[in-house]
């Protein structure tokens, strides 16, 4: 057995086991494996944010929480494919581009025999001209989102202007292969887009802001006719048709 099988193998168990918890010699046991090589592989699936923990002492031992993991996922390769092309499109400045790389390390330890032959095909053929970054803005806006909390930004627009900013986020827009941060200008009283690569600095901060309507900040723009990507549709809250739309 290959290390990504037994990794996976790992997980499966500790699944099926769950709530409780399993030794590394049953473990080893179970897999003919050396205990040496089962602690060493948990520590590994820990490190790479798979949500294994420990209990030391009688009774203990490794456990995972099936609440935070998924079940086995079957890829086709041309579903593996897509999925490299896909991943490959995410440039580093992109909004959440470093959750996205975790992700795809975990996508691509969990496939096995022609899906992930396929995957790796295409990824050795695929590259890329980098575009320069600022992960500390990135970050800034991605915390700002999750929080929904103030963000005070430095923008230059597109004359060369440079401002500074308070602004309450609404979403992500994209577009020409550009992202923008639509928000609330707190500055300007009025909705605005902002985009990512013209934020020369970024900083979050506690206070929380007011909930905006994507929607209704992009009305009367140039991007009022933005809709959801349709691969997003499944991660879409479904809306209750007794609500209207």
């Amino acid at each position: 057995m290959n290390r990504t099988a037994r990794l996976y193998a790992l997980v499966e168990e500790l699944r099926a086991a769950a709530p409780r918890p399993l030794t590394v010699a049953a473990l080893a046991a179970r897999f003919e494996m050396s205990t040496r090589t089962v602690q060493r592989d948990l520590q590994a699936l820990m490190e790479a944010g798979v949500p294994v923990r420990t209990a030391p002492g009688r009774g203990g031992g490794w456990s995972i929480d099936p609440e935070m993991t998924l079940p086995p996922i079957h890829f086709t390769a041309d579903e593996a494919s897509a999925l490299a092309v896909a991943l490959a499109a995410t440039d580093a400045a992109a909004p959440y581009a470093g959750a996205a790389r975790t992700a795809a390390q975990k996508i691509a330890a969990s496939m096995t025999g022609p899906a992930s032959a396929a995957a790796q095909e295409l990824a050795a053929r695929i590259v890329t001209l980098p575009s320069p970054s600022d992960s500390t803005v990135r970050a800034a806006v991605e915390r700002a989102l999750a929080t929904t909390t103030v963000l005070r930004l430095s923008y230059v627009d597109a004359a060369g202007r440079e401002s500074e900013r308070a602004v309450e986020p609404a979403g992500l827009l994209t577009a020409d292969g550009r992202w923008y941060l639509i928000a609330w200008c707190r500055t300007r009283g009025a909705g605005r887009g902002f985009r990512l690569d013209r934020i020369t600095a970024a900083a979050s901060t506690t206070e929380r802001a007011q909930p905006h309507d994507l929607t209704a900040l992009l009305r009367g723009s140039a991007a009022a006719g933005a809709v959801p990507p349709t691969a997003l549709a499944p991660l879409a809250p479904r809306r209750d048709p007794s609500h209207g739309p």
